[in-house]
């Protein structure tokens, strides 16, 4: 069926919390989304983040993120006060965020939260089957954060050598020390999921599925690394032999240089790749569709030598293909799944692609691009109906800052394809040439139904500072807003079926 759906991530929500949380402004926007005919709301992760404040640099695969909890439902449940929130100073824009200034102010807070939930005699139930069914990670993580915090956030690799190690009869050890810790970053996942599973909830009793992501890779410094180096590719003192990215081409002359860790292929398929199943199972439950990030690097990986300053010297190295899908559908069954296909697309992959079954993205910004011989796969009347279909990601400019930006001969061509001749409206024409194609589903980020330009792009890839920190102003989602889009979303047959009504 067609649909559409907007990509925002929750930091972007407006709130005076300094950030975006999953309280009443996350149901307002859910509410805003139903209003406009829209089907699904597009996230980034929502994990951790840790320095550079990258969704997809994260200190756990498993755990939710801590800023996201909302204070003002913390205080609803009796666990802070009003006036230990209300009058601090998150000392950030309307349109941004100072994750800074958060990581320095929001944790006391939320410490006083935990530490007032902790003195509940008898602990409830339901934290209690929380610690227990997520056990399987949460040990892990909150012994891995609890260490960070006496360590002063230094990454493990420069922790004790035991600790580094993760020698088990001192971790055993470590855990009877940092147990009062341990509880706190428990706590606060158990909040954390508390509020997430309850705005679920009214989204999709709203009709508003959500769509989330799940990175390829995971941070160097996380638990995922630290408590199972066997997964990855490292040496015998921890260090990866080689690290993700993408190779020189028409955007950058040396490459993408990531720095994730790489798996051991090898090593995972051996136990039918437990660790994926469990990840991919875990995620399924958290969001109603998952996104599979870089699906492309399931087939063939990038490889840089460990300490290369950029990506030049990398090599294609194989990976795991269909064994890994055909594996992930015997253990858990089919998953609701988007591949996330962009980039340097080879026979190989478009097969692997073809046989898993799951639809591909395409974006519009691409399609003009002079620089790419495959620019015509991501024109419109190009697109196959299991595809999901973008103007731009948060990884791409914004409409504007993209016909701003681009090049002058690529902007001419989208203006002839797509008939541009108002300059006020660019962002709805292009959105228009998008819905009108054959994909079953889009997504529009809303930076592009609101019409901003690149100041309010959310990520530039491969640089750090001022990425992900764009937020929505206060009062821009107007009932007038969504009428427009409900209308549009009517003229090219994206509105959601109405419910059938039984006869009684």
């Amino acid at each position: 069926m067609r649909s559409n759906g907007i990509l925002m991530h929750l930091s972007s929500l407006a709130t005076d919390q300094g950030i975006g949380t999953m309280g009443q402004a996350a149901r307002d926007f859910v509410s805003f989304l139903k209003e406009a005919g829209q089907s699904y709301w597009q996230l980034l992760p929502i994990c951790p983040t840790s320095y550079g404040d990258s969704p997809y640099q994260s200190f756990s695969t498993f755990a939710g993120n801590p800023y996201f909890i909302d204070l003002d439902e913390l205080c609803a449940e009796g666990l802070i006060e009003k006036g230990d929130y209300v009058d601090i100073d998150w000392e950030s824009k309307p349109d941004d965020i100072n994750y800074g200034v958060l990581y320095e102010k929001r944790y006391p807070i939320l410490r006083k939260a935990a530490n007032k939930f902790l003195q509940q005699d008898p602990l409830p139930k339901e934290y209690h089957d929380f610690c227990w069914f997520n056990g399987y990670w949460l040990e892990d993580y909150s012994l891995f954060m609890a260490l960070k915090e006496k360590n002063n956030g230094a990454p493990w690799q420069d922790w004790e050598p035991a600790l580094r190690n993760y020698d088990p009869h001192v971790i055993w050890n470590t855990k009877q020390e940092l147990s009062s810790e341990m509880h706190f970053w428990k706590v606060l996942q158990f909040l954390f999921f508390k509020q997430w599973y309850a705005l679920k909830e009214y989204a999709n009793e709203q009709g508003i599925q959500i769509i989330g992501d799940l990175p390829i890779y995971v941070s160097l410094d996380s638990v995922d690394v630290w408590a199972h180096p066997e997964l990855f590719q490292l040496d015998e003192n921890k260090n990866p032999k080689e690290v993700a990215g993408c190779p020189p081409d028409g955007f950058s002359a040396t490459g993408q240089l990531w720095g994730n860790p790489l798996f051991d292929w090898g090593y995972m398929a051996r136990d039918g790749f437990s660790w994926w199943v469990s990840r991919i199972k875990y995620l399924c439950n958290v969001y109603d569709m998952l996104r599979i990030d870089h699906f492309r690097g399931f087939e063939s990986y990038y490889a840089i030598p460990y300490g290369d300053k950029d990506a030049s010297r990398g090599v294609w190295r194989k990976g795991p293909g269909m064994d890994l899908w055909r594996s992930v559908d015997w253990a858990i069954g089919r998953q609701n799944i988007i591949a996330e296909d962009l980039g340097f697309l080879t026979e190989p992959v478009r097969q692997m692609l073809k046989e898993s079954g799951f639809p591909g993205m395409k974006v519009l910004e691409f399609a003009f691009d002079t620089r790419d011989a495959n620019c015509s796969d991501y024109l419109p009347h190009c697109y196959p109906q299991n595809c999901i279909a973008y103007v731009g990601t948060h990884d791409n400019e914004t409409i504007f800052g993209w016909m701003k930006d681009a090049a002058e001969e690529d902007v001419t061509y989208a203006k002839e394809y797509l008939r541009l001749n108002d300059p006020d409206n660019y962002h709805w024409d292009m959105m228009c040439g998008l819905w009108a194609s054959p994909a079953d589903l889009t997504v529009v980020q809303a930076q592009d139904i609101l019409g901003l330009d690149g100041k309010s792009r959310m990520n530039q890839p491969s640089t750090v500072g001022k990425n992900w920190r764009w937020r929505a102003l206060p009062g821009v989602f107007t009932p007038e807003l969504a009428k427009k889009l409900w209308n549009f979303c009517r003229i090219y047959g994206r509105l959601p079926a109405e419910p059938v009504k039984s006869e009684i």
